[in-house]
């Protein structure tokens, strides 16, 4: 299930010290009586760590604004409204004009007393992602579900329906990211048959590899990490869209089920 999203301007510069991303060095060590099972593990630690960021494939149909946050109401039903507010707010990301970097005390003592999110993201658990600051959103706006390379495990999925179905929230996105190392990580283990490392890695490893193997199918080596991780993006769309629960609310008109992924190197989200 794709949609047609829209392609943001770059951020030109980087003003101060705070948005400079920190260079870990991480020293290796020679262990030669490592067990396989060892060294696949030493592996994802230093894939999923980072490395080197690819750039961002999109594709838009215009340009969004980055302008001031919008007045909205407490709660948003339209879908569409919903997935306007990720654009607009990832623009202004985008553009280092951000709303809401305070969060007052006001907000704070409002949100204590329930919630009501316009989105539910389903997100990478990498720190270099994190939904609220890619998509300027405030306490109580977005209902973040994140794991490693965003995989859609049973207790993810359950926390999904509940946001729908007790929420009411009219907005799913599935956030993926460029240079993800849990896809990285999969990818490496498909193209060198490693073995499993024998902990639950392995069912993240398990949960990707459908993805990974499309692409390596129809991609080329340059842009074969790109393209997985666009795959699994899309596979984990289409498996919301097949859930029983989440496909009447869609039929309904209650909700949306959309696909991203989010450039490292330029902060821009991608619609797919």
């Amino acid at each position: 299930m794709t949609r047609q999203g829209s392609t943001l301007p770059a951020r030109t510069s980087v003003a101060t010290a705070a948005n400079t991303t920190d260079t870990v060095s991480r020293s290796s060590a020679s262990d030669t009586g490592a067990s396989t099972s060892r060294r696949g593990l030493l592996r994802w630690g230093a894939l999923l760590g980072g490395g080197t960021l690819l750039a961002a494939c999109g594709s838009g149909e215009g340009e969004v604004v980055a302008g001031a946050a919008p007045e909205r109401p407490e709660e948003i039903t339209d879908p569409d409204q919903a997935l306007d507010l990720l654009r607009q707010g990832n623009a202004r990301f985008v553009a280092a004009r951000e709303q809401h970097t305070a969060h007052t005390i006001e907000r704070r003592l409002h949100v204590a007393s329930g919630q009501h999110p316009f989105a539910i993201v389903l997100a990478c658990a990498d720190s270099r992602v994190p939904p609220e600051l890619v998509f300027d959103q405030g306490l109580g706006d977005l209902f973040v579900v994140r794991t490693a390379g965003q995989v859609l495990a049973p207790p993810v999925l359950g926390s999904i329906q509940y946001g729908v179905e007790h929420l009411h929230v009219p907005l799913i996105l599935v956030l993926g990211h460029e240079k993800c190392g849990a896809v990285s990580a999969t990818l490496e283990a498909v193209q060198t048959g490693a073995a499993a490392t024998g902990t639950a890695i392995d069912s993240l490893v398990e949960a990707i590899r459908p993805a990974v193997e499309r692409a390596r199918a129809g991609s080329d080596e340059d842009h074969l990490l790109a393209e997985a991780v666009r795959s699994n993006v899309t596979d984990e769309v289409e498996t919301l869209v097949t859930d029983p629960l989440l496909a009447e609310a869609v039929a309904a008109g209650h909700l949306r089920i959309a696909g991203a992924t989010y450039d490292l190197d330029e902060d821009v989200v991608t619609f797919l």
